[in-house]
């Protein structure tokens, strides 16, 4: 093989692996999609009826195309084409059927129109969807053809009016690519003044650089003319030579007339021409091939640096995507059991990233005990408690039959344990507020841990698991914050009694020595003040004291031994059950398979560019 037949054949690899594996046109393929544009390509462009389709077939050397009146091809055909060893057997693939090969090649004519009726419908309509073909044989050169939708002027029946534009767009959205050569087919017995392909050819490609033209029907013309002034350039120049095809007739093609054979025809008939005889060795279908594989190795070598480097680049992002994705998981248990160890490590260094502040999250905990505990404690119901009415019936309930003689220490106690009682409930609330923010921090966690985006089954169990750690931490927290207010029930500072200024007359004598009314209402009143400035003692010792039991409890335990359970119960499982844990999504094992046959495909053609570019 030589060089410029390797070197497009490369590049019809590539555009090829590509087209495969999604690279060119997907949604969310942007950066790929950019090597399959860098490529060049020969977009076939010509009005209705041009002999387009009859060029094609000539260039390939089979009869494969579907023919008809009017707009026959309705989707932009993307062939390529691949030489094979002389005598091997030749066939086709279609992209939409990856394991088929098609040898027969009427098949293959059947299979683009079906192609074009699942999306169009048995209709006039067009669609930008290409259909893509690949042939392999010994009688191509390496080539990539794009067969576009004859341009025309009016719509027929069936066609909305707009279809004039729409094809001219879908032209457009091809040609006006840099890399893009244009293959514009005229044909000989219609003015080339008035040659759709050639006006719009013009308007993308002023320079002409990029533009071949092709002059079909050269037969046909009436007798006594010729084409000789479009084809030596003089009616029209381009800074490419112009090509004349002779195709078969539609007689040949009713005889079904071997595509060789008529290769053969058109060489006699360039060959036997009065008008053409000085041209022939720059005619004909054979002639076209060669001279586009040619221009296309020139090409080829400009844009090499340029390929090279969208190649590194997309080297460089599915490495660092590979990275991201992680490595295939292996069959091994220990490797396994090494691998979801690895997973909790990540998890838990985010988790804790989070309650120390490396991460948000962690100051709604500070949040719990520098607001909401304080306004629940505040909103305890003391003032309907301590409330004369009911201070006066705890203390004579109290009493009972006998009334006190001093100081009414039982319905002192008695207030003092209603009251106490109602700590219960923040304290509990602060437990829960601090599970919640606990639970909410594991999520997080989880959905910010990259490497457990590839396991969702795994991604459950340890959500699981990290949260029945949370409520093992929940009931030992609430159990000793309930404690902290037992305690406070259970024995009373005796020291702020004493220091409780006694009872005195507006006479200045103390209470004890006078015999005074214990019933009156600004005895009760000095009770309920008493009783509310020893809760107003709890409410201080607690508001610091809750705190730090919730911390120790469940803050403090999630951060040191928030998966110790697990880890013990991953320990007793078999290689089976730690692979089910591993169940890959499989959106991500599929991307991960295709992002290594983009590297593969990527780092060959850098090593065969390597391999072919230079030689001479």
């Amino acid at each position: 093989m030589t060089t410029m037949e390797s070197l497009i054949g490369l590049v019809n690899r590539i555009q090829r692996a590509c087209t495969v594996l999604g690279d060119y046109g997907g949604a969310d393929n942007n950066a790929f999609s950019s090597l399959w544009e860098a490529l060049p390509s020969v977009a076939v462009v010509g009005g209705q009826s041009s002999g387009k389709s009859s060029v094609l077939e000539s260039i390939v050397g089979r009869d494969f195309l579907p023919r008809g009146s009017g707009i026959v091809t309705r989707r932009p055909l993307v062939l390529q084409l691949h030489k094979l060893e002389s005598g091997s057997q030749e066939y086709a693939e279609f992209l939409h059927l990856p394991r088929r090969k098609f040898s027969d090649f009427a098949l293959v004519r059947q299979e683009i129109q079906d192609e074009t009726d699942r999306v169009t419908g048995k209709t006039k309509q067009i669609s930008p969807i290409p259909i893509h073909l690949s042939i392999y044989s010994p009688n191509v050169v390496n080539l990539t053809l794009i067969d576009l939708p004859g341009l025309t002027k009016v719509a027929v029946e069936g066609q909305p009016e707009s279809i004039v534009q729409e094809i001219e767009s879908m032209v457009r959205s091809y040609v006006e690519k840099p890399n893009c050569i244009i293959l514009a087919i005229s044909p000989a017995n219609q003015d080339i003044a008035t040659s759709d392909a050639i006006k719009l050819a013009r308007e993308v490609d002023p320079t002409g650089e990029r533009t071949f033209g092709v002059l079909t029907k050269l037969d046909l013309m009436d007798k006594g003319t010729n084409a000789l002034d479009v084809l030596e350039g003089r009616s029209y120049r381009l800074q490419h030579p112009w090509v004349g095809i002779v195709n078969r007739s539609q007689a040949d093609i009713n005889r079904n007339v071997d595509m060789i054979v008529a290769r053969r025809k058109e060489r006699e008939y360039f060959a036997t021409s009065s008008d053409y005889g000085h041209l022939s060795n720059k005619m004909g279908s054979e002639y076209l091939a060669k001279l586009l594989s040619q221009h296309l190795e020139s090409v080829i070598r400009a844009r090499i640096p340029s390929i090279t480097s969208l190649i590194n680049k997309s080297i460089e992002e599915l490495e660092s995507e590979m990275n991201h994705l992680g490595r295939p998981i292996a069959l091994d248990a220990g490797a396994q059991l090494y691998t979801i160890l690895e997973l909790c490590r990540a998890f838990e260094r985010i988790f804790k990233e989070h309650l120390d502040g490396g991460r948000p999250g962690g100051d709604r905990i500070y949040n719990v005990f520098d607001n909401q505990l304080p306004a629940a404690l505040r909103k305890l119901p003391f003032d309907r408690h301590l409330s004369l009415q009911n201070v006066r019936k705890v203390v004579s309930e109290a009493d009972g039959y006998q009334p006190h003689l001093i100081a009414p220490e039982q319905g002192y106690r008695r207030l003092i344990e209603g009251a106490l009682g109602y700590f219960r409930g923040p304290a509990e609330a602060s437990v829960d507020a601090v599970n919640f923010v606990l639970k909410e921090l594991v999520r997080k966690s989880i959905a910010e841990t990259q490497e457990l985006k590839r396991f969702p089954t795994f991604q459950a169990e340890l959500a699981a698991a990290a949260n029945e750690a949370l409520e093992r931490f929940r009931e030992e927290s609430k159990k000793t914050t309930l404690r902290l207010v037992d305690m406070e029930s259970s024995y009373l500072t005796v020291d702020f009694f004493r220091r409780l200024p006694q009872e005195v007359e507006k006479s200045g004598t103390p209470a004890a020595a006078t015999n005074i009314d214990r019933y009156a209402e600004g005895h009760f009143r000095r009770i309920a003040s008493n009783v509310s400035s020893y809760i107003g003692l709890v409410a201080d010792t607690l508001r610091n004291t809750i705190p730090k039991a919730v911390v120790y409890c469940q803050v403090r335990q999630a951060k040191q031994s928030l998966l110790h359970h697990f880890y013990t119960q991953i320990g007793k499982k078999e290689g089976k059950q730690l692979l089910q844990m591993l169940d890959e999504d499989p959106a991500l094992m599929e991307r991960r398979q295709q992002c290594a046959k983009r590297l593969e495909l990527y780092k060959a053609a850098r090593d065969e560019i390597d391999s072919v570019s230079w030689v001479r």
